[in-house]
């Protein structure tokens, strides 16, 4: 037997993976049809436009060849120019973006492009399960945010958060960047969820803050906001030397995103956005109506398309799934701070939110 590479050994259980497999489980064992709310898995495709550019753009002759290893220019200038026109933000795209193969691959190579191994990352608690990925693949040691007294290497930030689905705070953003600059650390901000804010919020990016570039980066997903989640496509902006790490890091590790992929996404960021709103909105309308029947729950959702909520007592993430059939991502699986809570999924159809509500009200009746 060969030894395990300490940096594999030191990998957390992954937990959709885990997730996955034991509602598999509940539901192989029979029953009623099991319900899964517990999947952050987007159920509403991209918009037509741009399926058709990917299908057009794959038909051509000249396309199956390695794309530009970071990108291509014209994807880069069509995310820095949605940057301008929806958040306030000037990006220079050539030096300010760096394509990403999505952006959980994003997640893992800040780490290992902003902390040696034996730094320090502070990660939300409860916070997006991966993040735990990405300090062991660095070799780093991980805190659970408290505050801006602690010093560290780098922060991972997410608003609105994956789990907890809460929007950023007045002031937060520049409490981090002060923090950095004191410290010397790097931040991070996964704005995977941006764009599905609700109660007439706007999305808040974290580069529209002064100097946050100077600080760090900002991680901008396809996957939420068109519908795009397995073509695997995101960006990372902001600080310049390390979208150059990152640039420099994947000439070694990838050989460039499938051009059609690309073209798909400058299709996506230049065409119509009316499908943006009424993503938004059909998410909000679910958070609406889950709200409404969990009355009496301590639960929330100020964006994103998950609720939190607390279990009442005596009840278990495991009971549900197993007695009555419907599954929700168990919290404490989010950080120490998740115990006791869970995320349910409005990505999923309303007839399937419907009756997955039904059973979560006669579980905790």
């Amino acid at each position: 037997m060969r030894e395990v590479p300490e940096r594999i050994r030191r990998l957390p259980e992954q937990y959709f993976t885990a997730l996955l497999a034991r509602v598999a489980a509940a539901a192989a064992r029979g029953g009623e049809p099991l319900v899964d709310l517990g999947r952050g898995n987007p159920e509403l495709g991209p918009p037509e436009h741009v399926v058709q550019t990917l299908t057009e753009c794959a038909g051509r002759h000249d396309v199956h060849g390695y794309a530009p290893f970071s990108g291509l220019p014209a994807l880069k200038e069509a995310i820095a120019t949605r940057y301008g026109e929806l958040y306030g933000v000037h990006i220079d795209s050539a030096r300010e973006v760096a394509v990403v193969p999505g952006t959980k691959t994003g997640l893992m190579e800040f780490a290992l492009c902003a902390v040696e191994g034996g730094g320090t990352i502070v990660l939300p608690d409860p916070g997006y399960p991966d993040y735990f990925s990405a300090v062991a693949l660095a070799g780093a040691k991980q805190v659970a945010f408290s505050g801006f007294d602690v010093t560290a290497d780098a922060m991972y930030l997410n608003f609105p958060s994956n789990p907890t689905a809460a929007a950023v705070t007045d002031g937060l953003f520049e409490e981090a960047i002060e923090w950095a600059d004191q410290t010397g650390a790097w931040i991070l901000h996964d704005f995977a969820y941006g764009d599905l804010v609700f109660d007439g919020r706007r999305p808040q990016s974290f580069l529209a803050v002064e100097h946050a570039r100077r600080v760090g980066i900002e991680l901008f997903s396809m996957s939420k906001t068109y519908g795009m989640a397995g073509w695997r496509l995101g960006f990372a902006l902001g600080n310049a030397e390390l979208v150059r790490r990152i640039e420099l890091l994947q000439d070694h590790a990838f050989a460039g995103i499938f051009r059609p992929v690309q073209e798909a996404g400058i299709a996506a960021l230049t065409g119509p956005q009316n499908s943006v709103e009424e993503r938004r909105a059909t998410y909000e309308r679910r958070r609406d109506r889950a709200l409404v029947a969990l009355e009496g729950i301590e639960a929330q959702s100020e964006g994103t398309f998950f609720v939190w909520l607390r279990l009442p007592d005596g009840i278990t993430v495991e009971d549900l799934l197993v007695r009555h059939r419907v599954a929700v991502a168990p919290g404490e699986g989010f950080g120490a701070r998740g115990a006791g809570w869970a995320r349910l999924s409005l990505a999923v159809r309303d007839d399937i939110l419907d009756r997955g509500l039904e059973r979560l009200c006669a579980a905790f009746a």
